[in-house]
Protein backbone atom coordinates (compact mmCIF):
# COMPACT_ATOMS: atom_id res chain seq x y z
CA UNK A 1 0.00 0.00 0.00
CA UNK A 2 1.14 3.60 -0.90
CA UNK A 3 2.36 5.44 2.14
CA UNK A 4 1.72 9.50 2.39
CA UNK A 5 5.33 11.23 2.97
CA UNK A 6 6.11 14.19 2.71
CA UNK A 7 9.97 15.34 3.18
CA UNK A 8 10.78 19.16 3.08
CA UNK A 9 13.99 20.00 1.92
CA UNK A 10 15.06 22.75 3.96
CA UNK A 11 16.94 25.58 2.00
CA UNK A 12 17.22 29.68 2.15
CA UNK A 13 18.38 29.78 -1.70
CA UNK A 14 17.38 28.36 -5.31
CA UNK A 15 19.35 25.05 -5.95
CA UNK A 16 18.74 21.94 -8.01
CA UNK A 17 16.43 19.92 -6.41
CA UNK A 18 15.10 16.21 -6.48
CA UNK A 19 12.40 15.47 -8.75
CA UNK A 20 10.94 13.08 -6.87
CA UNK A 21 7.44 14.61 -5.97
CA UNK A 22 7.75 13.45 -1.95
CA UNK A 23 10.51 16.05 -1.90
CA UNK A 24 8.80 19.87 -0.87
CA UNK A 25 11.50 22.15 -1.64
CA UNK A 26 10.62 24.70 1.51
CA UNK A 27 12.39 28.56 1.41
CA UNK A 28 13.38 28.35 5.68
CA UNK A 29 13.64 31.86 6.81
CA UNK A 30 11.30 32.88 3.80
CA UNK A 31 9.63 35.66 6.56
CA UNK A 32 10.20 39.32 5.21
CA UNK A 33 12.37 38.14 2.21
CA UNK A 34 11.33 37.76 -1.47
CA UNK A 35 10.26 34.64 -2.77
CA UNK A 36 12.83 32.05 -4.44
CA UNK A 37 10.12 30.07 -6.35
CA UNK A 38 9.38 27.29 -3.52
CA UNK A 39 7.18 27.06 -0.62
CA UNK A 40 7.95 29.20 2.21
CA UNK A 41 7.68 28.55 5.86
CA UNK A 42 6.15 31.94 6.35
CA UNK A 43 2.39 30.46 5.85
CA UNK A 44 0.27 29.15 8.36
CA UNK A 45 1.60 28.50 12.10
CA UNK A 46 4.80 29.41 11.51
CA UNK A 47 8.33 31.07 13.52
CA UNK A 48 9.88 32.00 10.04
CA UNK A 49 10.85 34.96 11.68
CA UNK A 50 13.50 32.54 14.18
CA UNK A 51 15.15 31.28 11.29
CA UNK A 52 18.88 33.18 12.06
CA UNK A 53 18.76 31.70 15.36
CA UNK A 54 16.75 28.10 14.79
CA UNK A 55 17.99 27.51 11.47
CA UNK A 56 15.92 24.55 9.72
CA UNK A 57 14.10 23.87 12.43
CA UNK A 58 11.63 26.69 11.36
CA UNK A 59 10.97 24.64 9.07
CA UNK A 60 10.55 21.79 10.91
CA UNK A 61 7.94 23.55 13.21
CA UNK A 62 5.92 24.56 9.85
CA UNK A 63 5.95 20.75 8.55
CA UNK A 64 4.88 19.76 12.07
CA UNK A 65 1.65 22.21 12.07
CA UNK A 66 1.15 22.60 8.22
CA UNK A 67 1.54 18.82 6.52
CA UNK A 68 -0.94 16.23 6.91
CA UNK A 69 1.02 13.51 5.46
CA UNK A 70 1.60 10.29 7.66
CA UNK A 71 5.22 10.10 7.20
CA UNK A 72 7.00 13.66 7.52
CA UNK A 73 10.63 14.32 6.76
CA UNK A 74 13.75 16.75 6.83
CA UNK A 75 16.84 16.71 5.10
CA UNK A 76 18.70 20.29 3.23
CA UNK A 77 19.65 21.04 0.13
CA UNK A 78 23.21 19.74 0.72
CA UNK A 79 22.57 16.90 2.81
CA UNK A 80 20.16 14.07 1.93
CA UNK A 81 19.19 10.01 2.57
CA UNK A 82 21.79 8.15 0.09
CA UNK A 83 19.87 5.58 -2.37
CA UNK A 84 21.11 2.12 -2.20
CA UNK A 85 21.50 2.36 -6.33
CA UNK A 86 23.99 4.73 -7.39
CA UNK A 87 22.78 7.10 -10.34
CA UNK A 88 24.74 9.36 -12.61
CA UNK A 89 25.05 12.26 -10.52
CA UNK A 90 24.39 12.96 -7.19
CA UNK A 91 20.79 13.57 -7.53
CA UNK A 92 20.21 10.82 -9.39
CA UNK A 93 21.39 8.82 -5.97
CA UNK A 94 18.99 10.43 -3.67
CA UNK A 95 16.59 8.28 -1.69
CA UNK A 96 13.45 7.43 -3.52
CA UNK A 97 9.95 7.47 -2.52
CA UNK A 98 9.76 3.52 -2.95
CA UNK A 99 12.95 2.40 -0.96
CA UNK A 100 11.24 5.09 1.85
CA UNK A 101 7.64 2.83 1.53
CA UNK A 102 10.39 -0.50 1.73
CA UNK A 103 12.46 0.75 4.54
CA UNK A 104 9.09 1.88 6.65
CA UNK A 105 7.77 -1.42 6.56
CA UNK A 106 8.98 -2.32 10.12
CA UNK A 107 10.05 0.41 11.56
CA UNK A 108 8.48 4.03 11.81
CA UNK A 109 11.22 6.22 12.13
CA UNK A 110 14.38 6.40 9.57
CA UNK A 111 17.47 8.88 10.66
CA UNK A 112 21.25 9.50 9.04
CA UNK A 113 24.00 7.15 10.18
CA UNK A 114 25.46 7.76 13.05
CA UNK A 115 28.29 10.91 12.87
CA UNK A 116 31.57 9.80 14.87
CA UNK A 117 33.45 11.88 16.31
CA UNK A 118 36.08 9.24 18.18
CA UNK A 119 38.24 11.52 20.58
CA UNK A 120 35.09 13.88 21.62
CA UNK A 121 32.11 12.73 23.30
CA UNK A 122 28.77 14.36 22.46
CA UNK A 123 28.96 16.98 25.07
CA UNK A 124 32.48 17.45 25.37
CA UNK A 125 32.48 18.19 21.66
CA UNK A 126 30.13 20.97 22.06
CA UNK A 127 31.23 22.60 24.83
CA UNK A 128 34.98 22.75 23.29
CA UNK A 129 33.20 24.35 19.59
CA UNK A 130 29.80 26.36 20.77
CA UNK A 131 29.14 28.36 24.05
CA UNK A 132 28.94 26.40 26.76
CA UNK A 133 25.77 27.99 28.79
CA UNK A 134 23.49 27.37 26.04
CA UNK A 135 24.01 23.65 27.00
CA UNK A 136 24.27 23.78 30.57
CA UNK A 137 20.49 25.89 30.55
CA UNK A 138 19.46 23.17 28.10
CA UNK A 139 20.60 20.88 30.74
CA UNK A 140 18.73 22.42 33.17
CA UNK A 141 15.58 22.88 31.44
CA UNK A 142 15.19 18.81 31.28
CA UNK A 143 16.34 18.20 34.63
CA UNK A 144 13.55 20.69 36.10
CA UNK A 145 10.44 19.78 33.19
CA UNK A 146 11.41 16.59 32.27
CA UNK A 147 13.68 14.61 34.97
CA UNK A 148 12.82 11.36 33.67
CA UNK A 149 14.57 12.22 30.29
CA UNK A 150 17.67 13.33 32.04
CA UNK A 151 19.32 9.05 32.21
CA UNK A 152 19.08 9.70 28.72
CA UNK A 153 20.47 12.42 28.31
CA UNK A 154 23.80 11.56 30.67
CA UNK A 155 23.63 8.33 28.42
CA UNK A 156 23.81 10.22 24.66
CA UNK A 157 26.50 12.89 26.08
CA UNK A 158 28.61 10.73 26.94
CA UNK A 159 28.51 8.96 23.33
CA UNK A 160 30.68 9.41 20.94
CA UNK A 161 28.74 9.83 18.01
CA UNK A 162 25.18 10.87 17.34
CA UNK A 163 22.57 11.35 14.53
CA UNK A 164 23.56 14.59 13.46
CA UNK A 165 22.29 17.10 10.96
CA UNK A 166 18.14 17.30 12.42
CA UNK A 167 17.75 14.86 9.28
CA UNK A 168 15.16 12.36 9.67
CA UNK A 169 11.37 11.11 8.42
CA UNK A 170 9.38 9.47 10.87
CA UNK A 171 5.01 8.68 11.37
CA UNK A 172 2.64 11.61 11.83
CA UNK A 173 2.13 10.59 15.29
CA UNK A 174 5.60 10.45 16.60
CA UNK A 175 6.68 13.50 14.78
CA UNK A 176 3.68 15.18 16.97
CA UNK A 177 5.56 13.58 20.29
CA UNK A 178 8.99 14.82 19.21
CA UNK A 179 8.03 18.28 18.31
CA UNK A 180 5.68 18.79 21.15
CA UNK A 181 8.43 18.20 23.64
CA UNK A 182 11.90 19.56 21.58
CA UNK A 183 9.95 22.81 20.82
CA UNK A 184 8.82 22.97 24.40
CA UNK A 185 12.26 23.05 25.20
CA UNK A 186 13.84 24.99 22.78
CA UNK A 187 11.18 27.99 23.83
CA UNK A 188 11.87 27.51 27.41
CA UNK A 189 15.90 27.54 26.06
CA UNK A 190 14.95 31.01 24.26
CA UNK A 191 13.33 32.93 27.35
CA UNK A 192 16.57 32.02 29.21
CA UNK A 193 18.88 33.44 27.18
CA UNK A 194 16.71 36.45 25.91
CA UNK A 195 19.58 38.99 26.57
CA UNK A 196 22.46 36.91 25.37
CA UNK A 197 24.67 38.66 22.25
CA UNK A 198 26.70 35.84 19.88
CA UNK A 199 27.07 36.35 16.40
CA UNK A 200 25.48 35.15 13.24
CA UNK A 201 27.29 31.73 13.58
CA UNK A 202 27.03 31.22 16.85
CA UNK A 203 23.32 32.31 17.58
CA UNK A 204 22.17 29.28 15.73
CA UNK A 205 22.40 27.43 18.73
CA UNK A 206 18.89 26.61 19.13
CA UNK A 207 19.59 24.20 16.00
CA UNK A 208 22.92 22.78 17.03
CA UNK A 209 21.34 21.89 20.83
CA UNK A 210 18.43 20.05 19.11
CA UNK A 211 20.84 17.92 17.26
CA UNK A 212 22.01 16.51 20.30
CA UNK A 213 18.54 16.19 21.77
CA UNK A 214 16.90 14.06 18.91
CA UNK A 215 18.92 10.97 20.54
CA UNK A 216 17.93 11.66 23.73
CA UNK A 217 14.22 11.44 22.53
CA UNK A 218 15.22 8.19 21.00
CA UNK A 219 16.74 6.78 23.61
CA UNK A 220 13.73 7.84 26.19
CA UNK A 221 11.28 6.35 23.98
CA UNK A 222 12.93 3.10 23.09
CA UNK A 223 11.54 3.22 19.88
CA UNK A 224 12.76 1.52 17.02
CA UNK A 225 14.26 3.09 14.40
CA UNK A 226 16.55 2.70 10.80
CA UNK A 227 19.54 4.16 9.93
CA UNK A 228 20.05 5.54 6.37
CA UNK A 229 23.71 6.71 4.63
CA UNK A 230 23.38 10.01 4.03
CA UNK A 231 25.57 11.80 1.55
CA UNK A 232 26.83 15.52 0.78
CA UNK A 233 25.94 17.36 -2.04
CA UNK A 234 28.55 20.02 -2.59
CA UNK A 235 32.52 18.97 -1.44
CA UNK A 236 33.33 18.93 1.92
CA UNK A 237 37.16 20.22 3.01
CA UNK A 238 38.10 17.53 5.36
CA UNK A 239 41.45 19.20 5.94
CA UNK A 240 39.66 22.17 7.02
CA UNK A 241 37.13 20.22 8.63
CA UNK A 242 39.13 18.05 10.41
CA UNK A 243 42.19 20.81 11.28
CA UNK A 244 39.43 23.12 13.11
CA UNK A 245 38.23 19.63 15.08
CA UNK A 246 41.45 19.44 16.31
CA UNK A 247 41.93 22.97 17.29
CA UNK A 248 38.90 23.08 18.78
CA UNK A 249 39.93 20.22 21.32
CA UNK A 250 43.57 20.65 21.88
CA UNK A 251 43.69 24.72 21.63
CA UNK A 252 40.72 25.50 22.80
CA UNK A 253 39.28 27.50 19.79
CA UNK A 254 35.01 28.37 18.97
CA UNK A 255 34.55 27.21 15.52
CA UNK A 256 33.19 30.67 13.71
CA UNK A 257 31.53 28.97 10.32
CA UNK A 258 30.00 25.57 9.26
CA UNK A 259 31.99 23.65 7.05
Amino acid sequence: MEKDITIIVATHKKYTMPEDAMYLPLHVGKMGKPSIGYQGDDTGKNISAKNPYFCELTGLYWAWKNIKSDYIGLVHYRRYFRSKTKGKDKFSSVLKKQEVESLLKDVDILVPKKRKYYIETIESHYRHTMHEETLDETIKIIEKKYPAYVPSLKKVMNRRSMHAFNMFIMKREYLEEYCTWLFDILFELEKKMKGKKYDPFHSRFYGRISERLLDVWLDYKGYQYREIPFMYMEKINWIQKGTKFLKAKFLGEKYEQSF
